[in-house]
């Protein structure tokens, strides 16, 4: 079975997407102590019917939401998901949620997410938040699954952006 290993920021803290939320830091932590990456789908345009992979690592850090996981080529959905974000024609990634706390900001005219029940991250052709993104993408050669980092096999595809 080939895989795809893809990464990048799926939230940014703070920043103002097309729907006029932001999400304030910390939004994500309660979610994700109670499932885990393992609790969140790898969906591509946000079709629930066909998940395309598994994310391995979903982190809140200093700049937002950084997720880490495998595309896995097993189902046509995943073959041309993964063929897709390798050749650079989508490289979006997007958020599938609850907003659980919300609040205005100050001048009454963006929604601060500041609790969010994740359900899924997709990999998307035109995120609404335009900055979350892909910025790795390492093809796994058959059977390697997640073990290449620890073999010196990592080839850096980084998307220019």
């Amino acid at each position: 079975m080939t895989e795809t290993e893809i990464s990048g920021y799926a939230s940014l803290f703070w920043t103002r997407d097309l729907n006029d939320d932001v999400t304030a830091a910390g939004a994500f932590a309660e979610s994700l102590a109670r499932t885990g990456p393992g609790g969140v789908r790898m969906l591509c345009q946000h079709d629930g019917d066909h998940p395309v992979g598994v994310w391995d690592e979903i982190v809140e850090d200093a700049r937002g939401l950084f997720v880490r996981g495998r595309i896995i080529e097993v189902t046509p959905q995943g073959r041309l998901c993964a063929a897709l974000v390798r050749a650079g024609a989508m490289d979006g990634l997007s958020i599938g949620f609850r907003a659980s706390k919300a609040r205005p900001d100050g001048t009454g005219r963006l929604r601060v997410l500041t609790q969010v029940e994740l359900w899924e991250v997709s990999v998307v052709t035109f995120p609404m938040l335009p900055g979350a993104r892909i910025d790795q993408v390492i093809p796994l050669p058959a059977g390697e699954g997640g073990a290449h980092a620890q073999h010196g096999r990592v080839r850096d595809y980084a998307l220019a952006g």
